[in-house]
């Protein structure tokens, strides 16, 4: 049956890459996917699923596969389909057509990935004991702050409930060497958390700014104050508090009244999020009251960690390995990216992998280095961000590996 899997995985590779260059050419931000989502469901229903699901969560799909031979398991396998804010560099033919916007997180990948996994096991349904679905999921890069989205919202509206999950599965495409599959027992993402900081001050003219106050120093102090944050929590649980954007309602000639801090909040450990969120807010509030203003904090969109447990990680280790081949399964140290998927793996088990994709290959420390002579290592939300398309076949059996073993029952725990 594995051999017949990555037949099928090898011969909708081409479509797959289809796939993918057209959802790169066609860029739309969180919770704006709808020529995505009409995408994805015209492919599964192409595929004569059971059923596709749409208009979840804003734009997410479901699709449904009912296996032929008896089974209870449900293998839940998850893609995300928004894009980035971000201008496309990366000097492909597909570019995104869409002017400052692009998937400079690789989530073209995920769902093309995804597709050829859902054609693949459509075409040995026959042959499955249990249901497979197939989970696009719109806002993982969040939502804006005025609206809900993303795999808790898909969660809150059902998308779970008819089956109910055994297991949820994913990856996400990285700078790692091209085929290397990366795992990591523990969180692999970290906890997170947006935050918005409000400064208050008085407007006034310019050319009198001791007839106002400017909320400006306040906010120069509170960024450099930031930069301390770190050595009040164990270096050996890693934070980061890190600031985007910044708004401000005033002019060249004009002192305004507001300054707006966006930024996130991550902890590689979710224990530590609360201290840091509070030594936060004093920091901030502390720090205007000195300049003579107010600031107002507030977080938002909280994310819990993505945690491969022990068991789930052992349970697959031999499905992974078969995947990767020799020498290319690697365990990966900790990130302090985050992905909402926590919600499906913390609620229904499972586990989520990394995928390399780029012209790397690793030092002595486990870290992704440019290959001599290729195209270098370019981080996720960088705006040259590159995938291999040779490489997506490889997503496509990690997928299909997976949801059939757990269907089988070889890749389950307890």
């Amino acid at each position: 049956m594995h051999e017949e899997l990555d037949r099928l995985a090898a011969k909708a590779a081409p479509q797959v890459i289809a796939w993918r260059h057209h959802l790169h050419r066609n860029p739309e931000l969180s919770n704006r996917e709808e020529a995505t989502s009409r995408t994805v469901a015209g492919a599964l229903r192409d595929l004569g699923l059971d059923e596709v699901r749409t208009g979840i969560a804003g734009h997410g799909v479901v699709g449904v596969l009912r296996g032929g031979l008896p089974g209870d398991r449900v293998a839940a396998l998850r893609a995300d389909t928004d894009a980035l804010p971000v201008p496309d560099r990366c000097g492909t033919g597909f570019a995104s057509a869409v002017p400052g916007v692009s998937h400079a997180c690789g989530h073209d990948c995920h769902t093309a990935m995804l597709l050829g996994a859902a054609a693949v096991l459509a075409g040995v349904r026959d042959r499955l004991p249990g249901t497979v679905l197939f989970v696009f999921q719109p806002a993982e890069e969040g939502p804006p702050v005025d609206e809900e989205g993303g795999a808790r919202r898909m969660v809150a509206e059902g998308a779970f409930g008819d089956p109910v999950p055994t297991m949820a599965f994913g990856m996400h495409v990285t700078p790692h060497p091209k085929g290397h599959v990366g795992y990591r027992v523990g969180n692999q993402y970290a906890a997170s958390s947006l935050v918005r900081i409000t400064v208050t001050g008085q407007q006034t003219h310019g050319s009198t700014p001791w007839h106002g106050i400017d909320p400006m120093p306040a906010v120069g102090a509170l960024l450099t104050g930031i930069g301390q944050l770190y050595r009040q929590v164990s270096a050996f649980t890693p934070v980061t508090v890190s600031i985007g954007h910044i708004e401000d309602v005033g002019r060249f000639n004009v002192i305004g009244e507001t300054v707006t801090l966006w930024g996130t909040v991550r902890c590689a450990e979710e224990k530590d999020m609360a201290g840091v969120r509070s030594r936060l807010t004093v920091l901030a509030e502390h720090t205007a009251r000195a300049y003579g203003c107010t600031a107002a904090v507030e977080y938002l969109q909280d994310v819990p960690a993505v945690h491969n447990s022990e068991e789930w990680v052992t349970a697959a280790l031999p499905t992974l390995r078969r995947v990767a081949g020799a020498g290319r399964l690697v365990e990966t140290g900790g990130t302090l990216g985050y992905d909402d998927v926590s919600e499906l793996v913390g609620r229904f088990g499972g586990l989520y992998v990394m995928l390399g994709v780029q012209d790397s290959l690793l030092d002595e420390y486990g870290e992704a280095v440019p290959e001599p002579g290729g195209r270098g290592v370019v981080r996720n939300h960088h705006p040259g961000f590159y995938a291999d398309d040779d490489t997506l076949v490889t997503g496509v059996r990690l997928h299909v590996h997976v949801a059939y073993d757990h269907l089988a029952g070889a890749l389950v725990t307890g």
